[in-house]
């Protein structure tokens, strides 16, 4: 009862000064999120570039590609969505060794149509890609992708900057449930009358 004379209260006041009583614009316009998706991207991409300027993989992909490959996988989108968002759909394969390489696996990627350890074992029992890839009954370059899924997986090297990622992905997460819970509220708080719009009843 308390919250509806409150709210009651700022509606009124707002009618006073404005002449206007009805807000049309849910509090998500009000509020803002807390963190916008382009900050939360710059973010990743400063960490993006420490990984390529210490030489841990080569990519075409350009730091602010990375981080928005990142942005894009954990929205649920495949490899070649996520090419077109970055202007160039013919990326996609650019875009799967990247996102392997930064341990963004799917559930496809360990979907091989041999034994993964029989695999494991021919690679090093000293034969040739292309002598393995018979025995295996698949094309070199399928092989090769994956012999580097595997690779991936296993290589720590860049796992602290990783971790990086996903701590500010999980900020992410956490700013958008509070923003999200700042909606519920019709009035909230405090409104800032210069943001929110307004329409004339009169």
């Amino acid at each position: 009862m308390q919250d509806d004379k409150r709210k009651k209260e700022l509606l009124q006041l707002f009618t006073n000064i404005s002449g206007k009583t009805k807000i049309v614009e849910p509090m998500k316009k009000i509020h803002g999120t807390l963190r916008d998706r382009d900050a939360v991207e710059r973010e990743i991409a400063l960490v993006m570039r420490e990984i390529l300027e210490q030489g841990f993989f080569k990519t075409k992909l350009k730091p602010i590609q990375l981080a928005r490959l990142v942005s894009a996988y954990y929205a649920g989108k495949n490899d070649t969505e996520i090419a077109r968002d970055l202007g160039d759909e013919k990326l996609s394969k650019t875009v799967a060794r990247a996102r392997v390489r930064l341990k963004l696996f799917r559930e496809l990627d360990f979907k091989m149509p041999f034994d993964q350890d029989r695999m494991e074992d021919l690679l090093l029992s000293g034969k040739t890609m292309k002598e393995v890839s018979e025995d295996l009954g698949v094309s070199p370059s399928t092989l090769r992708e994956y012999r580097h899924v595997i690779e991936q997986r296993d290589d720590v090297t860049i796992d602290p900057f990783l971790e990086r990622i996903k701590d500010v992905m999980e900020d992410r997460d956490l700013s958008e449930q509070m923003t999200r819970s700042a909606t519920k509220d019709s009035l909230g708080e405090a409104i800032d009358i210069t943001e929110a719009e307004m329409i004339d009843v009169t």
